[in-house]
């Protein structure tokens, strides 16, 4: 195996592996600060803060010749032998005269600045900067420009590290952003007549190393170091991409993409960023109610818990719509509750929204058409329970219509979670199906004609909001961690399907996880300890067979 020596320590790479000095000198827990380098684009070696040593050992006498002059960690290519050296005192006072030369430059705002507390020039200037500045330098802050619908520019601000210019060009490929002038006039810019307003625009947020650009949405809202950050999965399409939900006091603030090579990389869309406002929406459905011939009464959940199951199985045959909102854990419990009540119940995945034909990028990254974060994980519980058609494939929402025009059920229990407020995804002709049935259960975020017409009405709740299992178009389960609590009265569909079998203590969606998957080769898998990345279902199905 090829060896590396970083800051004497040795370590071993993979034959087929092609790293640069930041990346192999992570791997022995050295951290070579940088600006402009990044994972996911273009190498430049432009900000010059990844300056090293380097040097080579001869493999026969274990003699070691240095390269005389510093060699930017990023653009210089490891293999067998090569010697970094991150720590000497050539390579101290080449960051410090880095830091020295931007701040020179660079505005005094970082008590009105929202990267403060996050800012890599903030840290590398603490951990590599000089003590005090050697020239006399007159405070200012910096200029503002509107570069997008999302997106506006702290010009002074910027250190030209061009992250935010090579996304557009070689990710979103939509070339929105550029250089303007030239030597210590030049700026970012947008080219005229072109806003930076394409659907993954947010991520240059990410992207910018210091405060230069900033998030309308998340602007002046909050101190970074108030956030409490809470690994999620977004539940905006079928992606499933791996997030961070950052939030404060049960108010999610921002979301921001977590690194996952095997679904969105470093990335996420817009629609995603910006898709948790439903979240803290006025117009959600936030009290379970009841309706018999009348106005629908609110009405407590032990009293819910009581009756529901009653009414059910008193009203005949049952059908269920599995909301692909729905975690696996949620899912396979509401499966087991309506075979509780009905041993004949129909079960069927519930509405799958989608705008039509997924949409690639040059970058990797693809947005799904499909708008349901686990319909593939609903499919699957439903198969446990032997819904499947003779075709072989799993009833529809479509399908469950059809039984309820034919009428052999007499009761439905719809599930949906659907974060569209400004919206219904049910119209009044689809509600008007179920008008004739003798009860009819609605679970929802918000108000629609399926709800106006419901017997008992439930309130759901949103992404962040539970914790569980989603697996995505690529067969990837991932599971996540519940980052707020839902607005007062209202119980996750995980905490009320657990009630209603009659389990003891807290809602424990692992005890759920590893009970399905002793029953289930599919899930057998996610008996273990399931890591951030997520596990590809069907990798773990072919190496068990």
């Amino acid at each position: 195996m090829p060896t590396v020596i970083v800051d004497d320590q040795e370590i071993e790479i993979g034959a087929d592996e092609r790293l640069n000095c930041i990346e192999a000198a992570r791997r022995a827990g050295v951290e070579i600060p940088h600006y402009c380098w990044h994972p996911g684009l273009s190498v430049v070696a432009s900000c010059r803060m990844c300056l090293i040593q380097a040097g080579t050992r001869n493999a026969e006498t274990g003699e070691v010749s240095m390269i005389p002059k510093l060699v930017p960690g990023c653009q210089t290519p490891v293999k067998d032998g090569t010697v970094i050296v991150t720590d000497s005192e050539a390579v101290q006072e080449s960051r410090a005269r880095v830091e020295e030369a931007l701040l020179i430059d660079h505005p005094i705002d970082c008590p009105i600045c929202d990267k403060a507390g996050e800012c890599l020039l903030q840290d590398y200037h603490f951990e590599h900067g000089q003590s005090e500045r050697r020239a006399d330098i007159h405070a200012f802050s910096s200029r503002r420009r509107d570069v997008g619908p999302t997106v506006t520019l702290f010009v002074d601000r910027c250190i030209m590290c061009t992250r935010c210019v090579r996304f557009t060009r070689e990710v979103s490929g939509t070339a929105e952003l550029m250089v303007s002038a030239r030597g210590a006039k030049e700026e970012i810019d947008t080219f005229p007549g072109f806003p930076l307003d394409n659907k993954l625009a947010g991520n240059v947020v990410d992207l910018c190393p210091v405060g230069a650009l900033g998030d309308k949405d998340f602007l002046y809202q909050q101190r970074v170091w108030f956030l409490k950050k809470t690994e999620n999965v977004c539940g905006g399409c079928a992606a499933g991409c791996s997030i961070v939900t950052e939030h404060n006091q049960d108010t999610v603030y921002r979301l921001k993409p977590r690194e996952n090579l095997h679904v969105n990389k470093w990335w996420m869309c817009d629609e995603g960023r910006y898709g948790w406002h439903h979240l803290h929406n006025e117009t959600r459905i936030v009290e379970a109610s009841h309706r018999d011939n009348e106005d629908p009464q609110a009405i407590e959940w032990a009293d819910v818990l009581r009756r529901l199951p009653t009414d059910l199985t008193d009203a005949g045959r049952l059908g269920v719509a599995v909301s692909p909102m729905l975690t696996v854990e949620e899912a396979w419990m509401l499966c087991s509750v309506a075979r509780t009540i009905d041993p004949d119940a129909y079960l069927a995945v519930g509405h799958v929204p989608s705008t039509g034909a997924d949409e690639s990028f040059p970058g990797g990254f693809t947005i799904r058409g499909e708008k349901a974060p686990n319909r593939i994980g609903v499919e699957m519980v439903l198969s446990m329970f032997g819904a499947v058609s003779e075709g072989g494939t799993v009833p529809a929402w479509n399908d469950l219509l059809e039984q309820v025009r034919a009428k052999t059920i007499q009761s439905a229990w719809v599930t949906a979670g659907y974060p569209t407020p400004e919206r219904s995804w049910c119209d009044e002709a689809t509600a008007a199906t179920f008008e004739e049935l003798s009860c009819l259960v609605v679970q929802d975020l918000f108000e629609s004609p399926l709800s106006n017409r419901a017997t008992w009405c439930l309130p759901a709740v949103g992404f962040a909001e539970r914790s569980g299992t989603w697996v995505n178009c690529g067969h990837r389960a991932q599971t996540f961690e519940q980052a707020i609590r839902p607005p007062a009265g209202v119980w996750p569909e995980g905490r009320f399907f657990w009630n209603l079998l009659g389990r003891e203590g807290l809602y424990d969606p692992e005890s759920i996880r590893k009970q399905i998957a002793e029953s289930s080769a599919s899930f057998a898998v996610l008996s273990g300890e399931v890591p951030s990345i997520g596990l590809d279902l069907r990798l773990q199905q072919v190496a068990v067979t």
